[in-house]
C-alpha cells in the first residue's frame, strides 16, 4: 500500500514530494533538510530511520563517537558506492563507480541530495530524457517500475509483468523499440508452431530460401560474402546445415556472381524440385511418405554436384499416369 509521507518529518528531513523514481521497489521522496540541503530517500529508509539528514551531520555512537553513514553498496543514479575515501574540505567522500566504468570521489551530501546521477559521459545522454514507462504495455509486457540494474551503456532495466503471469526485467530500449514483447512465452509458442507454418527438409527452410535477400550484417553487405583482410572477397553458401566454400575473388562483383551461380544451382534447384515433389505429396500424403525427396550437394574437384531423385519421381509419376 502506498504511504503518503508528504509533510512528515524524519529527523532533520521533511518529505516534500514523491518523485517518479523507485529504489529497491520503494518510491523515492524529495526531502528538505533543516540545513537547507535536499536529499532523495526512499520510503523504506525514511520509515526505518536509516536516513535522517542530507549528509550534513555525521552519525554518532557512544562507542566510536562521530561516524559517517555507511553508503557502501548503495546506488545513486548510475553511481555505485564502492568504499569511503579521504575526506575533502570537511566533507565525507566516497569512491563511486559509474555504470560505464568511470570512478570518482563524491561527497555523501551530493550523492544523497541527488546532485549527481552519473559521470555525464555522452553514453548516458539518454538518461536525461528518460521516459516514464510505468504501467505502459509493450506486447504482452506491462512495465511496473525501473530497477537499479543497468547494462554497460547505462540502459535501465524495467521490472515487467507478462500476460502469462511471469515477471521479467527488460531493458528500456528493448521495450520502446518493441524488440521484446513477452517474458519468452511468445517465442516458445512460435517455436512450437513452426512445424505448422514452415516447411523444413533436412534443416532447410523453403520459406527462407524463397525470401532471401541481401544482408547488412556482414563485411560486404551481400549474403554469403565476406571481405577478407587481404582485400579479397570470400564467397560461401549454406545448405542443409552445412557450409560450402565457393572461393576467393579479387573483386566484389566476381564474388557476387559466383555466389549467385551457386544459389541458382543449389537453392533454386532445390526449390524447383521441392515444388514438383510437394504438389503430389500434398495430393497423396501416403505417396509423399513412401517417396521422400532427395536433394543433396557435394563439392567434388572444386565443382558442386547435385544428387537428387526428382527425375525418377517424375518418371514414376508419368508411368502411373
Amino acid at each position: 500500500m502506498l504511504r503518503n509521507l508528504e509533510g512528515m518529518r524524519f529527523g532533520l528531513l521533511k518529505a516534500v514530494e514523491r518523485t517518479k523514481q523507485r529504489e529497491d521497489g520503494y518510491y523515492v521522496w524529495r526531502c528538505k533538510c533543516k540545513c537547507g540541503g535536499e536529499a532523495l530517500v526512499n520510503t523504506k529508509r525514511l520509515l526505518r530511520g536509516t536516513v535522517t539528514d542530507c549528509g550534513c551531520v555525521a552519525k554518532t555512537t557512544a562507542k566510536n563517537g562521530p561516524i559517517a553513514e555507511d553508503l557502501t553498496g548503495r546506488h545513486f543514479g548510475e553511481w555505485e558506492v564502492k568504499y569511503r575515501t579521504k575526506n575533502r574540505k570537511d566533507r565525507v567522500m566516497w569512491l563511486c563507480q559509474c555504470t560505464c566504468g568511470t570512478k570518482r570521489a563524491i561527497s555523501a551530501h551530493d550523492l544523497k541530495a541527488g546532485k549527481t546521477s552519473s559521470c555525464r559521459n555522452p553514453i548516458h545522454q539518454h538518461l536525461y530524457n528518460r521516459k516514464d514507462l510505468t504501467n505502459q504495455q509493450f506486447g504482452r509486457l506491462t512495465a511496473l517500475y525501473p530497477t537499479e540494474q543497468r547494462d554497460p551503456k547505462g540502459n535501465v532495466y524495467w521490472h515487467c509483468r507478462c500476460e502469462c503471469g511471469n515477471f521479467v526485467d527488460v531493458k528500456e530500449d528493448a521495450l520502446v523499440q518493441k524488440s521484446c514483447k513477452s517474458c519468452g512465452c511468445l517465442r516458445d509458442e512460435y517455436q512450437k508452431n513452426i512445424p505448422n507454418t514452415l516447411h523444413l527438409l533436412d534443416g532447410t527452410c523453403v520459406e527462407i530460401l524463397e525470401k532471401r535477400k541481401s544482408r547488412r550484417d556482414n563485411t560486404s553487405g551481400f549474403r554469403g560474402i565476406i571481405k577478407k583482410r587481404n582485400g579479397k572477397f570470400a564467397a560461401g553458401i549454406g545448405f542443409k546445415r552445412r557450409h560450402f566454400y565457393i572461393g576467393a575473388y579479387e573483386s566484389f562483383e566476381e564474388a557476387v556472381n559466383a555466389r549467385l551461380e551457386a544459389e541458382h544451382l543449389i537453392h533454386d534447384g532445390f526449390l524447383a524440385a521441392y515444388y514438383v515433389w510437394s504438389q503430389k505429396a500434398l495430393a497423396e500424403p501416403a505417396w509423399g511418405e513412401s517417396h521422400p525427396l532427395i536433394y543433396d550437394v557435394e563439392k567434388i574437384g572444386g565443382q558442386f554436384k547435385v544428387f537428387t531423385n526428382i527425375d525418377k519421381l517424375k518418371q514414376g509419376e508419368k508411368e502411373d499416369d
